[in-house]
C-alpha cells in the first residue's frame, strides 16, 4: 500500500494532476480496486479529454468489467483524441485492442 499512500500524498497537493491520478488508478487495478480506477480514468478524461493514454487502460478495465459496450466507446474516443494528437503510437494500440475486442 506504500505507493498508494504516497501516490494520495501527492494528490493532496495537487489534486487535479493527471499523471498523478493516472498512476493511481494503475496502482488500484494491480490491488484489484477496479471501481476506484475506473472513477479516476472517467475523472482524468472528462477533464482532459487528451490524455489519451487513459482512454487504453480504461477500455481494458471496462472489458475486464465485462462492459463490452462501454469498451468499444472508450476506446474510438481514444482513437478520436489520439489521432487529433498525432499520437501515432497510441492511436496503433488503441486500434489494435479495439480491432481484437470487435473481431
Amino acid at each position: 500500500m506504500e505507493r498508494i499512500e504516497k501516490l494520495k500524498e501527492f494528490l493532496q497537493a495537487n489534486p487535479t494532476d493527471s499523471f498523478l491520478q493516472h498512476a493511481l488508478a494503475l496502482e488500484y487495478i494491480k490491488k484489484g480496486n477496479d471501481e476506484d480506477a475506473r472513477r479516476l480514468f472517467e475523472e482524468i478524461l472528462n477533464r482532459e479529454p487528451g490524455y489519451v493514454g487513459s482512454y487504453y487502460h480504461l477500455a481494458k478495465l471496462l472489458e475486464r468489467m465485462e462492459q463490452t459496450d462501454e469498451a468499444i466507446a472508450m476506446y474510438e474516443k481514444g482513437m478520436q483524441e489520439s489521432k487529433k494528437a498525432g499520437d501515432n503510437h497510441a492511436f496503433g494500440e488503441l486500434r489494435g485492442a479495439y480491432e481484437e475486442l470487435i473481431f
